[in-house]
């Protein structure tokens, strides 16, 4: 007889980091702890805050009497995709108007870096034995996962130098000009996680230069628009002077951060083509593999920022949130450097705590193989718990401790 399938040879894979912790921070009952895994926005209280735009925009919604639950295109919900595209490439970006851009609505961020680099791996011209991606070191965990699974092999470039507590930025460089010509390169377009270190951009001019130089393409990930200076524009400048540069590129944009959409999974792929001829023929094989995977995009998310990004009143309104979230974690760094240096008189220097940007921040403990770091400090009553996951990253988040 013909035994059946038992599944006894497929291995147990190890439990997600950081959502490991966060269960184990849920079930701690310490009162003094916290949580400095998951990337997502507390208020003063510790609590999830939804966006008051996000409220104003759901009520919206249901009230609309012409509001269905119909399929959306394979490509997902226009009015979100066209708006999100000059969102994050800017209202007079050439390629839109020249109509050399393909967007597609996404599973938030991660999906639209699936997205992205499985259709690398269909169509991508790979150097011969370099079908690889470079990514920072370090990077968001889930690169690796995102592109090992699709058979393109991960590997790192220098990024964050722990010596200065700052980019490495030559060594970065010269991975650019000693790579394989056409090699593909993640960059994060804003508030890099997790270090909080970003290029200038005179160093962004010289990272475009190299690419350009040797033919590489530019895999950008950005799911901090707005959410790292609070303004959108500005944490936007990196990909709009890439494409004013011509540098054969794509871009995976999450608004996950910046609506507090975490949940929804509310994201865009934009591929920015040659021609409009090529666009055409990208979108329609990301059509292809997006309807193998998901068939239709989930409609509420991309309705919500559909109205939000395509009505100004609605716009400005959800830019104010944006600034009072992005304000509150630098008012935050602020603070946190002031206690350091001038009421705790700590050794050493601590600029990095605000010349870095966005939720992360670089920092150095011993921990435990539990996975909790436990310290006294001055100025806290008694011992505090963190829960942290392996990296050099720190979530700016939550109330300052007693």
């Amino acid at each position: 007889m013909v035994q059946a399938e038992s599944w006894e040879q497929v291995p147990l894979a190890p439990p997600d980091s950081i959502f490991k912790l966060t269960a184990a921070y849920k079930e701690d009952t310490f009162p003094q702890k916290i949580n400095l895994g998951v990337g997502a926005y507390r208020d003063n209280e510790d609590k999830p805050w939804v966006l008051p735009i996000v409220k104003k925009a759901t009520e919206i919604l249901l009230n609309d009497p012409n509001l269905d639950h119909e399929y959306l295109p394979i490509t997902g919900l226009p009015s979100f995709t066209s708006a999100a595209a000059k969102l994050i490439l800017g209202e007079d970006s050439p390629a839109i108007k020249e109509g050399r851009v393909t967007s597609v609505q996404t599973i938030s961020g991660t999906g639209a870096n699936h997205l992205g680099a499985l259709f690398l791996s269909r169509f991508y011209t790979f150097g011969e034995g370099n079908r690889k991606v470079y990514l920072s070191n370090p990077t968001w965990v889930n690169h690796f996962a995102i592109f090992s699974n699709v058979g393109i092999e991960p590997v790192t470039y220098p990024y964050y130098d722990p010596k200065t507590i700052g980019l490495a930025f030559e060594p970065f460089l010269d991975t650019l000009r000693s790579a394989p010509p056409r090699s593909v390169f993640l960059l994060h377009a804003c508030a890099h996680n997790p270090t909080g270190v970003d290029p200038t951009r005179e160093q962004w001019g010289q990272i475009a230069d190299a690419i350009l130089e040797k033919g590489h393409y530019a895999f950008f990930d950005c799911a901090y628009q707005g959410f790292a200076s609070g303004d959108l524009d500005n944490d936007a400048w990196a990909v709009r002077e890439f494409v004013k540069r011509g540098v054969p590129m794509l871009v995976c944009q999450s608004f996950a951060k910046n609506a507090g959409l975490y949940g929804e999974r509310v994201g865009a792929l934009h591929v920015v083509a040659p021609s409009p001829e090529a666009a055409n023929r990208v979108k329609s094989q990301l059509s292809v593999l997006s309807r193998s995977e998901i068939s239709n995009p989930p409609s509420y998310g991309a309705r919500v920022v559909s109205l939000i990004l395509n009505d100004s009143t609605l716009f400005q309104e959800w830019q104010r949130d944006i600034k009072t979230m992005a304000g509150r974690i630098i008012d935050m760094r602020k603070e946190l450097h002031r206690l350091l240096t001038e009421e705790l008189k700590t050794p050493g220097n601590w600029d990095h705590i605000v010349n870095q940007i966005g939720m992360f921040r670089s920092v150095q403990f011993a921990v435990s193989n539990t996975g909790h770091c436990s310290f006294a400090a001055p100025g806290c009553h008694g011992e505090w718990k963190l829960g942290l996951i392996a990296g050099p990253l720190m979530l700016s988040k939550g109330p300052r401790p007693p």
